[in-house]
């Protein structure tokens, strides 16, 4: 039998998720800004729920093209407030616009997956958590990167919802140490 970490359940689409995406360490800058802003969507909501409306996600913020959100105005937003494929907030969906502006000048001068990533010094942190309840729902390093990107304008990011994030994209490896997971992404992270 398989030992998966206590959160992922028995429904394929989480096990799907927990065995091939996370924790897995995520380098490319666009990806990167599309989990962030699942993330701050799930904000109140299971991550569940998220992963199986992600695929309307990515077709109502066309591909998370960061270049074409920029330029969203009320229209494109009236219209995203229409689906029900989402989640139809909308300081959401706004958030999701002005973060997408805010990628673009993030990009343009440090590049968003440097900028975020200095927050574990460039390199994904390997816990050893023999519990699920060992893991903490926020870090100094995830409150760190929340005041960060508030500071530049960014929106439903606090250090709960970065933690998810830093977990999510493999910045820090909590799959606990009897989880299958576990080592192929220790693995991952050192080479």
């Amino acid at each position: 039998m398989t030992t998966r970490c206590g959160w992922c359940g028995t429904e394929p689409i989480y096990i799907e998720y927990h065995d091939t995406e996370w924790g897995v360490p995520e380098w490319d800058s666009r990806s990167l800004w599309e989990k962030l802003v699942l993330d701050g969507f799930q904000a109140g909501l299971s991550w569940i729920t998220i992963l199986r409306k992600r695929d309307a996600f990515r077709e109502v913020f066309e591909g998370f093209d960061p270049e074409r959100v920029a330029l969203w105005g009320e229209r494109e937003i009236a219209l995203a407030l229409q689906n029900p494929g989402i989640i139809r907030h909308r300081g959401k969906i706004q958030s999701t616009v002005r973060g997408a502006q805010l990628f673009l000048d993030i990009e343009s001068s440090d590049g968003f997956s440097p900028w975020l990533w200095r927050f574990v010094d460039g390199a994904p942190i390997q816990n050893e958590w023999s519990e699920i309840s060992q893991v903490p729902a926020a870090t100094e390093r995830s409150t760190a990167m929340s005041k960060a990107l508030k500071k530049k304008g960014f929106n439903f990011c606090g250090p709960v919802i970065c933690y998810a994030f830093m977990q999510a994209v493999g910045m820090v490896n909590d799959h606990t140490t009897d989880c299958h997971c576990h080592e192929p992404i220790r693995a991952l992270s050192s080479g």
